[in-house]
Parts: structure tokens; C-alpha cells; sequence
């Protein structure tokens, strides 16, 4: 038994030493090289914090580009799915609701015209950003509202499109929170 009890204890040390303190320590330092060194990335606009670059925020006015919906309603504190399947009902009313509010307040866009992502929440619950065609499908209404053109909201649009990582992992988007800002600042 002491054969075994020894190393079994000096390996547990170790582990506890190696797994509860060096390598939390080494992710806290990675955490602090990357924008917001750990904190996450804040946007500031007119001098003050107005949200998080990774975390999504409601937009319900039409004069701005909408987020994707939300199933815990832009709570951080609580992130997470519906849990819904496709084939529920209730869920499905909900998409169907959402579409037709969509509908309702952009005219001139058609059902089979609005990306998916704008009627169903995300895994998270949060996701802050959107395609660029999620972004494209909302400029007349916004245009017609803030008295812009076009023109104007698509190459607003097309300048803060991230686009793929390396130009192959991921895809395109928009962070809606910064397109909101920089719409705002159109006005001056």
C-alpha cells in the first residue's frame, strides 16, 4: 500500500500545483494580450462605455440596424438557447411572429428575402453580429427614416463587413453595435 500511497500523493500535488495554478495563471496572461487584456472589448462612443464587442445588444427602433433575436432576451447573466426544435409549434409561431413584425416594418422586403438569422435566436443568445446581407436587408428602411441614401447605408455597411479570418474560417459580418455607432455619427 505505501508503494502506491506515496507517488499517488506526490502526482496529486503535482497536478494540483500544474492544473489550479500555473496553467489558470498562463490563460489570465494570454487573457491579457488580447483586446481588453481579459476583460472583455469594450466600445466607447462620446466618452463612455456603450457595450461589449462579443456580446449582442437589443435594437428594436427602425432607424437602426436590428440584432438577431434574442431566447433570454440580451441578459449576459443568463445565456443560452431556447432549446425549441424546429418542428415545435410554439416555436415555430414565434419565427412566424417575427417575421411578420419584420415584414411590418420593412415594407418592401418579401419573406423569402429575409435571412434566417433575423427571425431566429442564436445558440447564445447574444450574438452580436450579423451577415452582411442581415445588414443589407434593413437599409431602406433606415434610409427612408434617417433621410440617407442607399447608396450611403450600403457602403457604411460594406466598411465595417469583418470578413472570414485568414479569408477562409468563418463568414462575413457585421457587429451590429459598431454599425449602430457609425450610423450616428452619419448625422453629423
Amino acid at each position: 500500500m505505501k508503494t502506491y500511497l506515496l507517488p499517488s500523493l506526490k502526482l496529486t500535488l503535482i497536478l494540483i500545483v500544474i492544473l489550479a495554478g500555473i496553467y489558470p495563471l498562463a490563460i489570465a496572461g494570454v487573457g491579457k494580450l488580447t483586446p481588453g487584456h481579459g476583460d472583455g472589448e469594450t466600445i466607447q462612443y462620446k466618452g463612455r462605455t456603450v457595450g461589449y464587442a462579443l456580446i449582442g445588444q437589443k435594437f428594436t427602433k427602425d432607424e437602426y440596424f436590428w440584432s438577431r433575436p434574442s431566447a433570454v432576451d440580451y441578459n449576459a447573466a443568463g445565456s443560452g438557447g431556447s432549446n425549441k426544435g424546429p418542428s415545435n409549434p410554439d416555436y415555430l409561431k414565434q419565427v412566424d411572429d417575427r417575421i411578420k413584425d419584420f415584414m411590418k416594418h420593412n415594407p418592401g422586403v418579401t419573406r423569402a428575402q429575409i435571412p434566417a438569422e433575423l427571425v431566429t435566436a442564436s445558440g447564445s443568445g447574444l450574438d452580436p453580429d450579423l451577415s452582411p446581407a442581415g445588414a443589407q436587408v434593413q437599409i431602406a428602411r433606415i434610409a427612408k427614416i434617417r433621410g440617407i441614401s442607399a447608396q450611403q447605408l450600403t457602403q457604411l455597411v460594406n466598411e465595417h463587413t469583418e470578413k472570414p479570418w485568414l479569408g477562409a474560417f468563418g463568414p462575413a459580418k457585421v457587429n451590429v453595435l459598431k454599425l449602430n455607432i457609425a450610423l450616428d455619427e452619419l448625422k453629423k
